[in-house]
Formats: structure tokens, C-alpha cells, sequence
């Protein structure tokens, strides 16, 4: 996700970073070599030249502390002023009626049906709601059958009249079978073309007079740049919608849509997604974008994601566990599902300061632990709970049985008491009675 700029605004900042004071000269060069950056990722020239006299402003404005370099300054004004850029702030999302009524809208192939999924997924998981989906999309059945597919799947009911041809009829009869099922979220997922046309504006501007939503969310395929941006204004001088919804931010996107968007339609980014899976959803924070845009990494979402696994009464256990050197392979599986269960892992890397860097080259596949995983399945009970019985015929078994060589099983096995006797050292260390560690983790 936005490699390539980051990649440049790094090399960007380069020509004033040895630099001992800001001139008018240094910073007129890094001012271009942004605007260029931003010019490359699709970003309209307009908004990156306003963009870019903003941080020349400031930069010419701004005395430089002794503690802080001119180019420390530059990447400053430039975090704060793409944060500004993209919204500033989190964006509220109003999911308070009887029910509430969420319309999603958008182009064919946006990944509009997935992202009302994952919305369900989101407001039925995180926010205690009880959701319904409605496949409102009259002309394609297989967006009917994958709606379907995708709320079995996270156990959402999905209304459907698959031989109805009129979707504000089907919209207002699912709004009424939402009340008498108490569900209180109503997500309509209507029809996307593959450009815009009269007929879909028209259709989608009806559904929205008979069911008067609370949101209005238009999902961009964020890998189209500036076709997104001049998209959403059409549909925005048509609907006035509440939010955007930028999908696909896995892919090989520029970044323009992100950095656009909100500056030509005036609507806040609301949600970012990536990849198909159906928890891959996130609150869109501007500040958090800005700083993983300029390498700075997201902490901050990476502890959420932490704590959303996190089971307090299982740490408590796990913790136990450590300061009496019991830590076994049943543990360090446990873990390895909380880990699973937070995201994409190279994107979870991306989000440490520095990392992203080092391994934006490097292929970490979302299968990364399926082979540790195959050789934890491959002991008896008995062998998880005790490891130090694991000698070498059991090993041989353990390397037949996950189909590893006895090599891999001799690392693993290497590794895994590298990391008990790691914890061992961290459980003598003297911490007021605090385990650090994945047990610790979260406690207050």
C-alpha cells in the first residue's frame, strides 16, 4: 500500500535532511520533488500544488529548534498536512435508527457486495449490532448468491427476492421484515455498472428517497486513482453521500484515490479495505494513514488488533504458566491463532516504525505458520503439554506425520526452546511482579 510514494517522499526529504537550516532554496527543491511524488501517484496537479504551497508555507514559517533538524520538521509538516488532507480526523459512522438504514453504493467490480459483508461482519462483531443484508442488486444473481455466501459464512440473514425486478420495492419490504426480526442495521447493497449511467443513478437515487438511510457509502476501488475521484464527485452531485469506502488497499494502488478524494467531494474516508477476507476491515484515521505513508509505521492499530483478541482470563493463565517455565506447544499455538486472527501478516509488519521497509520486498504469505502449525498437530496431547518428552523417534513421527523433513522439526524444536529460555531469563528480570511477554500483554 502506497509503496512507491512513500519510496518517494523519502527520497524526497533526502535533500534537506543533511541540511543544517532551512532555506528558501532547500526547501523549494523538496517542495518540487513532492509535488512530483504526488503528480506520480495520481494525485490531480491542482490538489498537489495547493498541497505543497501549504508546506512550503509552513516550512518557510517554522524556526528550527536545535533538537530538531530541518529535515525532522519537513516530515512533520508533511504527516500533519496529508492527515489534513485526507479528513483530519476519524469520521463518525451513524449506525443509531429503527432500524438504521445503510446504503451501499458504487461501479461494478468496486467490491461493494464484499464490503457490505465485511460491514455486517464489523457492526455485528465489534459493535454488538444485530445486522441484515439485503441484496438489492436486480440484475446480477450471482451478487445475490454471494451475498448469501458471505453472510452464512458470518452468520448475518440476508433478505432476497431473487425474481423481484424493482429494488426500492425489495429495499422497503427489508426495512419492514428488519423491524419484525429486530434487527436493528439494514445494509442494502444495490447494483454497480461498469461506468456511470442514467438508468443506475436513477435507480439508486429512488431506493435512497423510500428509505431515507442514515449512512450513504460510496465504495472505491482504490487501484482506479483519479478515475475513483471524478467518479465519486458524479455520484456525490447525485446522492450527497455521507462517506467513502476505499477497497483493495492491498493491491498495487498509487495512492491517489486516498489523497484526493476527500479534498474534491468534501466526504470523509469512513472505512479502508484490503484483500477478500471478511475481518480485513478498518476505521479510517487520516493521522494513522499520513503516518504509514511517510514510514512511520501504525503502533497505534496494531495494539488495537492486539486487544481485540485479547482474553484477559486466558493471559492471566498463560502468564502462570510462564513464571513457572510451563509454557508448552498447546501455548505457543494459541498464540499463533491470536496472531492469525489479527490480519495479513506483512501488512501487520508494515505497521511496526521501520519495518515496512525492510520487508516490502520480501513474500510473507498469509501461510507463513501453516507448517509449524501441521507439526503442533502432528504431537499427541501429551507430547503438546510435556515437550521435553519429545525425543528423536518422536520427532521422526512428528516430521511423517506433517510431511517436514527431520530437519524442520529439529529447528522447530531448536527455536521453541531458544523462546522458553528467553522467557525464563524475562521471568528472573525484576519488574514489580509484572510478566512481560504475549501474557502480559494488555493488562492494566
Amino acid at each position: 500500500m502506497f509503496e512507491s510514494l512513500s519510496e518517494r517522499l523519502e527520497s524526497a526529504f533526502k535533500q534537506i535532511k543533511g541540511e543544517g537550516r532551512i532555506t528558501e532554496l532547500n526547501v523549494a527543491a523538496t517542495v518540487k520533488d513532492i509535488r512530483r511524488a504526488l503528480v506520480d501517484a495520481d494525485v490531480n496537479y491542482k490538489i498537489a500544488k495547493e498541497f505543497t504551497d501549504r508546506i512550503k508555507d509552513k516550512a518557510m514559517g517554522e524556526k528550527v529548534l536545535t533538537a530538531v533538524s530541518p529535515g525532522q520538521l519537513m516530515v512533520k509538516i508533511v504527516k500533519d498536512e496529508l492527515a489534513e488532507l485526507m479528513g483530519g480526523t476519524e469520521s463518525e459512522f451513524n449506525a443509531k435508527g429503527n432500524p438504521a438504514v445503510i446504503l451501499i453504493a458504487g461501479l461494478q467490480g468496486s467490491g461493494k457486495t464484499t464490503f457490505s459483508g465485511k460491514l455486517a461482519n464489523y457492526l455485528k462483531g465489534k459493535k454488538g449490532f444485530s445486522p441484515m443484508l439485503v441484496a438489492a442488486d436486480i440484475y446480477r444473481p450471482a451478487a445475490i448468491d454471494q451475498l448469501k455466501v458471505l453472510g452464512s459464512q458470518i452468520g448475518v440473514d440476508v433478505y432476497s427476492e431473487p425474481d423481484n425486478k424493482d429494488a426500492v420495492d425489495i429495499a422497503r419490504k427489508a426495512i419492514a421484515e428488519a423491524r419484525s426480526r429486530n434487527k436493528n442495521v439494514v445494509i442494502i447493497d444495490t447494483a454497480g455498472r461498469l461506468a456511470v449511467d442514467e438508468v443506475m443513478m436513477n435507480e439508486v437515487a429512488n431506493i435512497k428517497a423510500a428509505v431515507n438511510p442514515q449512512e450513504i457509502l460510496f465504495v472505491v476501488d482504490s487501484m482506479t486513482g483519479q478515475d475513483a475521484v471524478n467518479t465519486a464527485k458524479t455520484f456525490n452531485d447525485r446522492l450527497n453521500f455521507t462517506g467513502v469506502v476505499l477497497t483493495k488497499l492491498d493491491g498495487d494502488t498509487r495512492g491517489g484515490a486516498a489523497l484526493s478524494i476527500r479534498y474534491t467531494v468534501n466526504k470523509p474516508i469512513k472505512f479502508v479495505s484490503s484483500g477478500e477476507k471478511l475481518d480485513t476491515l478498518d476505521v479510517f484515521y487520516p493521522e494513522r494513514m499520513a503516518q504509514r505513508i511517510l514510514g512511520m509505521g501504525d503502533i497505534t492499530t496494531l495494539v488495537e488488533r492486539a486487544q481485540e483478541q485479547f482474553n484477559e482470563e486466558q493471559a492471566r493463565k498463560l502468564e502462570k504458566k510462564i513464571r513457572k517455565n510451563q509454557f508448552d506447544f498447546e501455548d505457543f499455538k494459541q498464540q499463533l491463532e491470536q496472531i492469525k486472527k489479527m490480519g495479513n501478516i506483512k501488512d501487520l509488519l508494515g505497521m511496526i516504525p521501520g519495518v515496512g521497509k525492510a520487508v516490502k520486498d520480501i513474500d510473507i504469505s498469509d501461510d507463513a505458520f501453516k507448517g509449524i502449525e501441521a507439526m503442533i498437530n502432528s504431537m499427541t496431547p501429551f507430547e503438546r503439554s510435556n515437550p521435553d518428552t519429545i525425543d528423536i523417534s518422536r520427532r521422526k513421527r512428528i516430521a511423517k506425520g506433517s510431511g517436514k523433513d527431520i530437519s524442520d522439526v529439529n529447528a522447530f524444536m531448536k527455536q521453541f526452546d531458544q523462546m522458553k529460555d528467553m522467557m525464563k531469563m524475562m521471568n528472573k528480570m525484576p519488574m514489580g511482579g509484572k510478566m512481560p511477554g504475549m501474557g502480559g500483554f494488555g493488562r492494566r
